[in-house]
């Protein structure tokens, strides 16, 4: 029986891919115009950014961070994405987007105070246009269109950037950001790192769909499925999103095919309940930094004597910004208290004094 004309179906399509898992380049057509040093800088930020992960993820189980969510195995969409970027640029991140923002500007030492939830940790230098990690998951997406639209109304060539999982693209936020974007024809770009589990539930339980990045369509945006595990098929696909927006093209939805290699976060994930040893296996031969060295090592670009001077590096910087974080004293309730507004409401005012004169006692 044939289908109905009136059906609208989406087939199965295959996700953006330059680089073979052996660093093999089969998809010259889509290779970005990018050059050797530009290369070696993205493969340098996947290392230092594993290493500093290693680092946090001991950072977190001896207690020494507040909330943290690792990132290893991530690394080409994280760093793909950002380097496309102008430093103009706007990203809004997720919890697990430190990386991105990091790249972007954002001081590592700030990062360790977000996750304490120190106050410190959310003012944002002068300069870097980054927003907070958001918590509420795919809440950054509405926030995203709003500053898209402001950058629309002033005239500016700059994109907005933000992030989910693909946990995140059952969220109504989800659907009414793109919406809005389409309608409006805003310069966003909206990627949803589908690393298959949402903590712990998998993608085919999100949703029906064939994929995430046909959930676009609906609001009139493009729609792009990539390799999430390839940094030149990311960095060209987000490349060709933001050269969009710029040009008043409108917005981009990319789902972003990946794997976080560790747990959800540190707060008492278990990937091993709900995923297999066969399954992990199946995608740690899809390391992210295994292809891109591959193909860095054939056009002798990179050595084993390089990468292991950046994790040198990384572990440093690691080291130093968690010193430097240490140095801040924890907040107290009277400063959290006044740090939410700039004149502390009357109703506010009274329960802070409320709760010192509690404590004089």
């Amino acid at each position: 029986m044939s289908k109905p004309l009136y059906e609208v179906r989406v087939e199965k399509v295959e996700p953006l891919t330059i680089l073979a898992l052996d660093g093999t380049v089969v998809n010259e057509k889509e290779m970005p115009a990018i050059s050797d040093e530009k290369l070696k800088e993205l493969m340098y930020k996947m290392v230092f950014t594993r290493a500093w992960d290693q680092r946090a993820v001991s950072l977190g189980r001896q207690g020494r961070l507040g909330f943290y969510a690792p990132v290893s195995g991530q690394e080409a969409t994280m760093i793909g994405s950002q380097s496309a970027l102008d430093k103009e640029d706007w990203i809004l991140p997720g919890y697990r987007d430190i990386p991105q923002i990091f790249w972007h500007g954002y001081p590592m030492y700030q990062g360790f105070l977000y996750s304490r939830g120190h106050q410190h940790g959310g003012q944002i230098p002068e300069g870097v246009n980054v927003l907070m990690p958001q918590i509420i998951i795919g809440a950054q997406y509405v926030q995203a269109t709003g500053v898209a639209m402001g950058l629309k109304k002033r005239g500016k060539k700059n994109v907005a950037i933000t992030y989910t999982g693909d946990g995140g693209s059952s969220q109504g936020d989800f659907y009414e950001a793109m919406n809005f974007a389409g309608a409006f024809k805003l310069p966003n770009i909206f990627v949803v790192q589908n690393n298959r589990y949402a903590i712990s539930t998998p993608v085919e339980l999100q949703t029906a769909a064939e994929t995430i990045a046909q959930k676009g369509i609906a609001a009139g945006i493009r729609c792009v499925q990539v390799d999430g595990n390839d940094i030149l098929a990311v960095y060209k696909a987000v490349s060709d999103a933001a050269e969009r927006g710029r040009n008043g093209e409108g917005a981009t939805l990319i789902e972003a095919l990946t794997y976080r290699f560790n747990p959800h976060s540190m707060s008492g994930d278990d990937p091993t309940r709900y995923r297999t040893k066969d399954e992990e296996a199946q995608w740690l031969e899809k390391d992210p930094l295994t292809r891109f060295r591959n193909y860095l090592v054939k056009k002798k670009l990179w050595s084993e004597a390089e990468e292991e001077k950046v994790v040198e590096e990384a572990k440093q910087h690691v080291a130093d910004a968690i010193k430097k974080a240490d140095t801040y004293q924890k907040m107290t309730i009277p400063e959290l208290i006044d740090s939410m507004f700039e004149v502390t409401p009357h109703h506010l005012e009274e329960q802070k004094q409320a709760y010192l004169n509690q404590e004089g006692k």
